[in-house]
């Protein structure tokens, strides 16, 4: 389903038919549009300069009912990952910002570990371990993450592979996976178009997969092995990952301590080329 246009759309699309006092308020839309939902109908016309009822006409002629509407619809772009402000209180400098921003973060977390059923986190660690191949794949804000997985897993064993790989294709990497491999999906929102076919694919392999996402991703989790949810909410603007790089730590962790010797006897020999290689400088 097509997208419909946002507002910033609507406006670039209509720009030249609107009034001089319509323009003005379309343009404060425009240089504030990360903080759209903070602002309320009195203060656009306060702001601008114009009358509630010029405002009211703009927004009639972009396609809102009301001021409201415009409110409900930056908040669903927010939720579709778009950077927008939708709460004042996440401005300013004062201490209760930095209060506010640590509890979200602390929710994000509880809700991410206690949605984990114990027994699915056993087999994924289990699965780590045996795994013949495990390819781990990111696109866009998922992408980090999906490095970071990667860089953590070779730490304890072998064959642990990243894809795709800047300016190379995704097929040659997923080609040839058996019941003896395992794919690792970080799909966090504002997914690119090849993530649903990907997914498609994935679900006619014979490989395990594990998908990490937001919620905007339940429809993918199901007929893949396992589904791991990690909460994306801020008080802000942009999305938070702390929860996501805190179940890479967690699966990380789980897997060194399931293969502890073997692992340790890896990291001491990574170590050992480190200093060999002189590639760190402490």
């Amino acid at each position: 389903m097509t997208p419909q246009p946002h507002i910033g759309q609507r406006i670039h699309a209509q720009f030249e038919e609107l009034s001089a006092q319509e323009k003005r308020v379309a343009g404060f839309i425009l240089d504030h549009f990360d903080d759209l939902a903070v602002y309320s109908a009195a203060d656009l016309s306060r702001l601008t300069g114009v009358s509630k009822s010029t405002v009211s006409r703009l927004f009639k002629r972009l396609g809102f009912a009301s001021f409201q509407a415009v409110r409900a619809h930056a908040r669903e772009l927010r939720s579709l990952g778009v950077p927008l402000v939708t709460d004042a209180r996440a401005v300013g400098n004062d201490g209760e910002r930095f209060r506010r921003h640590a509890q979200r973060e602390l929710d994000n977390l509880s809700r991410c570990f206690a949605d984990i059923a114990p027994q699915d986190f056993a087999e994924i660690i289990d699965f780590l371990d045996v795994a013949r191949r495990i390819v781990v794949v990111g696109f866009r804000n998922s992408y980090p993450l999906a490095m970071h997985c990667r860089q953590q897993l070779i730490q304890a064993r072998e064959q642990v592979s990243l894809a795709p790989e800047p300016n190379q294709s995704l097929a040659e990497e997923l080609a040839g996976l058996t019941c003896n491999d395992m794919v690792i999906v970080f799909g966090f929102r504002r997914r690119p178009s090849i993530f649903d076919a990907m997914m498609k694919a994935l679900d006619t392999m014979p490989c395990r997969v594990l998908l990490v996402a937001d919620p905007s991703a339940k429809k993918y989790g199901k007929g893949i092995d396992w589904h791991l949810e990690c909460p994306l909410d801020s008080v802000s603007a942009f999305d938070s990952y702390a929860s996501a790089m805190s179940l890479v730590c967690l699966l990380a962790n789980g897997l060194l301590h399931l293969r502890l010797t073997v692992g340790r006897h890896r990291i001491d020999t990574v170590s050992d080329l480190y200093q060999r290689l002189e590639e760190l400088s402490i």
